[in-house]
C-alpha cells in the first residue's frame, strides 16, 4: 500500500478545566459544595473567605469561661516595603471578580455578625460559663443502675452485666442463653440455670419488656405489668400476643374470634392493651439525631403572587486575597501565583453561574406550578425537564443536574426541585393529571375511609375514574406502595 500525508479538517467539543469545574459545581449538593469550598481554600492561598463558619462560633478558655478576645485573625501590618499605594491599589484589584464588598483589610466584627463580647470580670464568673447540655443517658446505663439495687453478689452482678451487654439497641436479647453459656470459660462454674435467674431479673427492669427473646415475649412482659386492667382483658391479649400474634398483625380479626371464643367488644378491649404496648423498648433511649435540609430556594407569597430568592445562608462569600493582589499588580510574583489567581477567579465566576442557574430554574419551576403554591399538591401539574430547559435555553441534562439535591422552601414544606417534575395521566377530557396530584388524591381518600370498611384499590381506581382520571388499579398499588400505604386487609379496624 502506497504512503501518502492528507490533511483532514473536523470538530469536536473540549470541556475547558473551566467548564469542567462548572459542570461540577452544579451538580454538588449545599453540603458537598462547602466541603469542595474549603478543600479549595486550604490549597489556594489567594482565594479567602468573608463568611466563615466559625467567625460566630463561641470559644472557651480553659477554665471554661467565654473567650472574650476577637476569634478573628486581624490583617498584618504592611511591610517597609508596602506603603500606602499597596494598600490602595488592594481593593481596586479585586473589585473585578469578587462579590462581597472590598475593604482595607480593617476588623468589621459589626459587619460580619462577630459573637458579642462579653465581660470577664471575676465577679461574673456564673454569667460566662455556658451551660453545656448533660448526656443522655443510654439503655446500657439505666439497666446497670437498676442492677446495683436489685443484686447484691459480685457473682450475680456480673451474670446481670453479662445479659445487659447481650442486649441490641432494641432491648432484645438475641443470642440464645445457650450459646452465652457456651462461651463461659469452664473454670467459672457457671449453669444455665444461674443465666435464666439473671435474665428473669433483667426481665424485671423498667423499661417493661426489656431482655424479651422475641416481640410475642417483650409484649407479653409488657402486659403482665399493665396496671389497672380487667384479669379477663388481660387473659385474652395475653392469648393473642403469645399464640396468635400473626393472625393480630394481618387483622385476621374473623380468626382471632374464633379461636378466642369471643366477641367485637373483648377483641377491641385486647387489642387496645395491646396497642398501648411498645414492640421496641430499647428504643425509648436511643440518641435521636436530627437530620435536617438546608433550603438552595427559597417561596414566598408576594402581592402579585409568589416571590423566589436564593437563600442567603448557603451563599459562600469568597474574594481574592487583596494583599497577594497587590503583588500580582506590580509583579512582584511567580507563574505559580498568577495559575493561581487564575483559578480563583474561576471559582467565584462559576459559583455566581451556579446560584443565578439554580434561581431561574426555581422561577421557571415556580411560575409552571401557580396552582400548587396557592392549592396544595392535589394542584400539580405534569412537568418534565424539557419543558424548563426549553424555556431557559439549557439543555435537559444541566436542569437535571441543578433539580438533584437542591431544595425548596415553601409554605406546604420542603421539597426537592425533583418534587415537581412527574409523568402525566390522561383524564376523559383529554387533559392530564399529574402523578403527583394523584398521589394527593390517594392520601386523600385513604385518609376520610371508614376504618370497619377501607377502600380497595380497585375501589379507589374506580373513584378517581369519576373524577376523570383513567387509572387503572396496579397503577393504584404501586402508587398506595411508593407512599408506604397499608393494603386494605391491614387497614381494616374493629
Amino acid at each position: 500500500m502506497k504512503q501518502s500525508l492528507q490533511l483532514r479538517t473536523s470538530q469536536h467539543l473540549a470541556l475547558t478545566p473551566q467548564l469542567q469545574q462548572s459542570i461540577r459545581l452544579l451538580q454538588l449538593s449545599t453540603l458537598e459544595l462547602h466541603q469542595e469550598i474549603e478543600q479549595i481554600l486550604t490549597e489556594n492561598p489567594l482565594l479567602e473567605r468573608l463568611d466563615d463558619p466559625l467567625d460566630n462560633s463561641v470559644r472557651l478558655l480553659a477554665d471554661g469561661a467565654i473567650n472574650t478576645a476577637n476569634g478573628s485573625a486581624e490583617a498584618p501590618p504592611p511591610g517597609p516595603d508596602n506603603g500606602s499605594k499597596e494598600q490602595e491599589a488592594a481593593p481596586s484589584e479585586s473589585e473585578g471578580y469578587d462579590d462581597a464588598p472590598s475593604g482595607d483589610g480593617a476588623d468589621n466584627s459589626e459587619d460580619w455578625g462577630d459573637a458579642p463580647r462579653t465581660s470577664s470580670g471575676s465577679g461574673e464568673d456564673d454569667d460566662s460559663r455556658p451551660q453545656l447540655e448533660a448526656s443522655a443517658t443510654t439503655l446500657r446505663e439505666h439497666l446497670l443502675e437498676q442492677m446495683r439495687v436489685t443484686a447484691r453478689e459480685p457473682r450475680d452482678r456480673a451474670l446481670v452485666e453479662l445479659i445487659v451487654d447481650a442486649l441490641d439497641d432494641n432491648g432484645y436479647l438475641e443470642e440464645p442463653l445457650e450459646e452465652i453459656h457456651a462461651r463461659l470459660p469452664l473454670e467459672l462454674d457457671v449453669e444455665i440455670e444461674e443465666l435464666r435467674a439473671a435474665l428473669a431479673l433483667v426481665q424485671s427492669f423498667d423499661p417493661a419488656g426489656v431482655g424479651a427473646r422475641n416481640a410475642s415475649e417483650c409484649l407479653a412482659l409488657q402486659i403482665r405489668r399493665m396496671p389497672g386492667v380487667p384479669m379477663v382483658t388481660r387473659r385474652m391479649a395475653l392469648c393473642i400476643v403469645e399464640k396468635h400474634l400473626a393472625w393480630f398483625a394481618q387483622r385476621d380479626f374473623n380468626k382471632l374470634k374464633k379461636a378466642l371464643d369471643c366477641d367485637d367488644e373483648d377483641l377491641r378491649e385486647a387489642q387496645t392493651v395491646i396497642r398501648q404496648c411498645h414492640p421496641h423498648p430499647g428504643a425509648l433511649f436511643a440518641a435521636d439525631v436530627s437530620d435536617y435540609v438546608v433550603p438552595d430556594v427559597i417561596v414566598r407569597r408576594a402581592k402579585n403572587g409568589w416571590a423566589v430568592l436564593l437563600n442567603p445562608d448557603v451563599m459562600p462569600r469568597l474574594r481574592v486575597n487583596q494583599v497577594y493582589a497587590s503583588l500580582l499588580k506590580q509583579g512582584k510574583s511567580e507563574a505559580q501565583m498568577n495559575a493561581q489567581l487564575q483559578e480563583a477567579k474561576w471559582l467565584i465566576k462559576n459559583m455566581r453561574q451556579r446560584f443565578d442557574t439554580i434561581l431561574r430554574v426555581a422561577q421557571a419551576i415556580v411560575e409552571r406550578q401557580r396552582n400548587f403554591f396557592s392549592h396544595g399538591a392535589v394542584a400539580m401539574r405534569p412537568l418534565v425537564l424539557r419543558e424548563i430547559a426549553d424555556t431557559l435555553g439549557l439543555h435537559e441534562s444541566t436542569i437535571s443536574r441543578v433539580t438533584t439535591q437542591k431544595y425548596m422552601l415553601t409554605p406546604h414544606g420542603m421539597f426537592e426541585l425533583k418534587y415537581f417534575f412527574g409523568s402525566h395521566v390522561a383524564t376523559e377530557a383529554g387533559g392530564e393529571a399529574s402523578s403527583t396530584a394523584i398521589r394527593a388524591l390517594i392520601v386523600q381518600l385513604t385518609g376520610a375511609e371508614d376504618p370497619k370498611n377501607p377502600l380497595s384499590d380497585s375501589k379507589i381506581a374506580e373513584m378517581l375514574g369519576e373524577q376523570g382520571m383513567v387509572i387503572a388499579r396496579r397503577t393504584v398499588a404501586k402508587y398506595r406502595e411508593a407512599l408506604k400505604i397499608p393494603p386494605v386487609s391491614l387497614r381494616k379496624a374493629l
